[in-house]
């Protein structure tokens, strides 16, 4: 089964991984752009970011047999600082229009004050004007109330929502992601956020149509492989190959192909490492 890992931070990963996730049948990724450890001080930061992911990155993947493309956008974990994240915002059209990069994200709420909706709402001006998906991080605590907060922009915004990815949604807020038409995202780690088997009962409950399963796989406790083991367990708990082949891949494939970027090839072979130019 070949797989699409639709949101994971290769940036913090290494090549092993790589390797380890082609060798288990992942053959395209989309990168989101995130917080890297510590707030970034200047714009610039951000730009050589932005570059840095959307062409060595995506070198660095196919060089192991993975077509890797990108999202940017201004994390919510930095949007306390409004100045620099209207500076980074007005200044970041040209990796928007970069050939890997297939959507806007991701953005959204992390504390859930008014400077992150500020940022928020101005990123999805963007979107919409642009005419391009959103991958949307919803907070990691009292998501509910995140969700509702989350839904009132993109409605106050006037956003299309199957251009709309809800990303790390989890029991107690995928009824009402659900609700709203948008794309609804399960993120999988080791420790934190959801284990195969939570994601394989909320699929027994909701059904796979519109839900999307990721790695992210970033700094902290994470795993690249996640996609490969969800598919693992949803195989032996009883699940249909329809509805394993559409959460970590058939949806992905819908989702970013509301972008005109999102031309995955997915047979690429692997360089020998030995002819690999630094």
């Amino acid at each position: 089964m070949k797989i699409i890992e639709p949101h994971i931070h290769m940036f913090s990963r290494t090549t092993d991984d790589y390797q380890a996730m082609y060798a288990c049948g992942i053959r395209a990724c989309v990168e989101p752009s995130f917080w890297l450890g510590a707030d970034r001080r200047y714009a610039g930061s951000f730009w050589d970011y932005y570059n840095l992911i959307l062409n060595f990155e995506t070198v660095r993947a196919r060089r192991f047999g993975i077509d890797h493309y990108c999202a940017i956008s201004y994390n919510p974990k930095e949007a306390e600082n409004v100045a620099l994240a209207e500076e980074v915002i007005n200044g970041y059209g040209e990796y928007l229009d970069h050939q890997r990069c297939v959507a806007l994200g991701e953005i959204g709420f992390n504390n859930l004050t008014d400077n992150e909706e500020h940022v928020f709402r101005l990123q999805l001006r963007v979107a919409r004007e642009r005419g391009m998906p959103v991958i949307i991080h919803l907070p990691h605590f009292n998501k509910p109330a995140g969700i509702e907060r989350t839904v009132a922009c993109l409605d106050d915004e006037g956003m299309d929502p199957s251009t709309i990815y809800l990303d790390h949604n989890t029991e107690d807020c995928i009824d009402q992601a659900l609700a709203t038409d948008c794309w609804c995202g399960l993120t999988v780690y080791p420790i934190s956020k959801l284990t195969p088997q939570r994601v394989s009962n909320i699929i027994k409950t909701y059904g796979p149509d519109r839900i999307i399963v990721s790695g992210s796989a970033d700094w902290g406790v994470s795993d690249p492989l996640s996609l490969v083991k969800v598919v693992d367990y949803l195989a032996a708990d009883g699940h249909s190959d329809e509805t394993i082949q559409k959460l970590v891949y058939g949806n992905a494939m819908r989702f970013y192909s509301n972008s005109p970027n999102w031309t995955p090839e997915l047979d690429i072979e692997p360089m020998d490492p030995r002819e690999f130019q630094r």
